[in-house]
């Protein structure tokens, strides 16, 4: 200690300039350096996600995660560990790499996999969503959306199309689809007893629904100094004009979809239920993704629900819980 004194007496500058150096640069780290609630752990995750309709949890457990997942480990370099889940016309495969692993070739590995195993899979089989995550990819904030007078297809509509789009180009923010809500679907319900008095079948009815539901481009045609966009009643655009398609003509009399069915604006099956103060509700839920600072993530999403709402309907209510910024704070 006493020969760093003497140093310091023969050279004050050196010091003095050093003393301003050591000021300098830690002012700028204490700027620079990144704060974060939840810090970033290399360990790269990547989320593949089956849809098949229908398919129960044990069919699609047997059909489509088993063959998936014991392709994953002879085709993919560098898995730790995968997890699967087995939901109601849903699998989710979880696979988890070795820390340093090539996110990149990696994902390009899962990807060639599972267009590769469509093949082996029930058919029609569609190919799965692939969501690249890390290991500190953690839900930050969840926004319940309600209102008076907005029907589960309403809020799951306006959620999954038009607010998730928007909330999707933060920095740093991963937004899976919305839990809860209903997807709106037009569902035709064949009522037996009408197509026995009428002796038709349900292949009938498919058929006719099939053969009058055509998507056709047409073109445009010149017709003296102008060129008109031609259009085609090959298709419906509306849910009565569904109803009124002709399904079969017997002895004059031509039998319509509405008299052997009801065509209704309806919904399947809902695979999740989601409750805010005792009503249906849609609930959207954020996740961190990256190295971006969960603050600014937080920042940003409420941000950007602030500018949407004038898109929004009036009705529309939307509530910011689990907010990791005011647990932290």
């Amino acid at each position: 200690m006493i020969g760093i004194v003497r140093v310091a007496l023969k050279r004050p500058y050196t010091f003095v300039v050093l003393a301003v150096f050591i000021l300098i640069v830690g002012v700028l780290s204490a700027f620079r350096t990144p704060t974060d609630i939840f810090p970033p752990i290399n360990i790269p995750v990547i989320s593949v996600v089956w849809q098949y309709t229908g398919l129960s949890p044990d069919q699609m457990e047997g059909r489509v995660m088993a063959p998936y997942e014991r392709v994953l480990t002879t085709t993919v370099n560098g898995v730790q560990h995968i997890e699967g889940t087995s939901l109601t016309g849903y699998g989710i495969v979880k696979i988890f790499f070795q820390p340093g692993t090539n996110i990149g070739t990696a994902n390009a590995q899962v990807t060639a996999i599972s267009q590769e195993i469509l093949k082996q899979l029930p058919p029609s089989a569609t190919p799965p969503f692939i969501i690249n995550y890390n290991a500190s990819t953690v839900p930050i904030i969840q926004l319940a959306l309600s209102g008076k007078g907005l029907s589960e297809q309403n809020l799951a509509d306006l959620g999954k199309n038009q607010l998730r789009p928007i909330l999707a180009t933060v920095n740093g923010a991963a937004i899976p689809f919305p839990f809860g809500g209903k997807d709106r679907q037009v569902q035709i319900n064949i009522k037996p007893s009408a197509l026995e008095a009428r002796s038709l079948s349900a292949e009938d009815v498919l058929n006719a629904l099939t053969a009058q539901n055509l998507v056709t481009p047409v073109g445009t045609e010149k017709i003296g100094n102008y060129e008109y966009t031609l259009q085609l009643n090959d298709a419906p655009a509306t849910i009565a004009a569904i109803a009124n398609l002709p399904v079969k003509s017997a002895n004059g009399t031509v039998v319509h979809m509405h008299d052997v069915a009801d065509v209704t604006d309806g919904s399947p099956p809902q695979p999740n239920i989601v409750h805010v103060e005792g009503k249906r509700s849609v609930l959207l839920t954020v996740f961190k993704n990256g190295s971006a600072s969960t603050l600014s993530i937080i920042g940003g999403i409420r941000q950007k629900v602030a500018d949407a709402k004038g898109s929004l309907p009036d009705a529309l209510q939307i509530d910011a819980i689990g907010d990791q910024s005011i647990n932290a704070a």
